[in-house]
C-alpha cells in the first residue's frame, strides 16, 4: 500500500489526513510545527477518508466524543506508549505531562512525555490537546495554542464555560 492524503476544511483550518490502506497515519494542521517522519505524504486524493471526515465533522459539531478509526501512527516504542495514554484521556478532561509520566511508571519523565506528545502524528483524534502544564496552563501545541484553546473549549459543556481561565 502507498501513503496518500487529502485535505479537509474544519473550524480550525484545513486539515491534512494521511493514510495507508484503511489506516490513518497522520492528521496535520495547516502550518503544523512537525512534518511526518516518514517523509512524503504521497499523492493527494479527493476520495477515501470518508469515515475520518464523517467522525471529524461530528466531533466539531459537538456530537462525537470518541473516535473509532483504524490508526497506524509511526514512532518509537516510548512514543507509541505515550500516544496510547493520550487516546485514553476522556473528552472534556485534561492531564499534565507529569501525570502521564507517572502513569508510565517514571514520574521524572515528564519532559520526555512532552516531547513524545509534540510528535503525535494524529492530532485531535489522538488528543494531545488535552495535555496541559503542571499548573493547568496551556503549553506548546504543534497546531498552535489558539487551536489548542479552541479544542479544549469545544469539549467543555456550556455550563462549565463560565469562569474559565482560557
Amino acid at each position: 500500500m502507498r501513503v496518500h492524503h487529502t485535505v479537509v476544511d474544519s473550524p480550525v483550518g484545513q486539515l491534512t489526513l494521511a493514510g495507508e490502506g484503511d489506516a490513518l497515519l497522520g492528521l496535520y494542521f495547516d502550518g503544523h510545527l512537525r512534518t511526518p517522519r516518514w517523509g512524503d505524504l504521497g499523492p493527494r486524493t479527493s476520495t477515501g477518508f470518508e469515515e475520518a471526515r464523517r467522525q471529524l465533522g461530528e466531533y466539531f459539531d459537538g456530537g462525537r466524543r470518541t473516535f473509532d478509526l483504524p490508526l497506524a501512527p509511526r514512532g518509537s516504542a516510548f512514543e507509541l506508549s505515550v500516544w496510547a495514554l493520550l487516546a485514553k484521556i476522556p473528552y472534556g478532561e485534561t492531564r499534565t505531562y507529569g501525570q502521564l509520566a507517572a502513569e508510565l511508571g517514571d514520574p521524572r519523565a515528564a519532559q520526555a512525555v512532552g516531547n513524545a506528545n509534540g510528535w503525535n502524528p494524529i492530532s485531535i483524534i489522538v488528543p494531545c490537546h488535552r495535555v496541559v502544564g503542571s499548573h493547568g496552563n496551556l503549553t506548546g501545541y504543534a497546531g498552535g495554542l489558539e487551536r489548542k484553546r479552541y479544542l479544549l473549549e469545544l469539549e467543555q459543556p456550556p455550563a462549565e464555560l463560565d469562569g474559565r481561565l482560557f
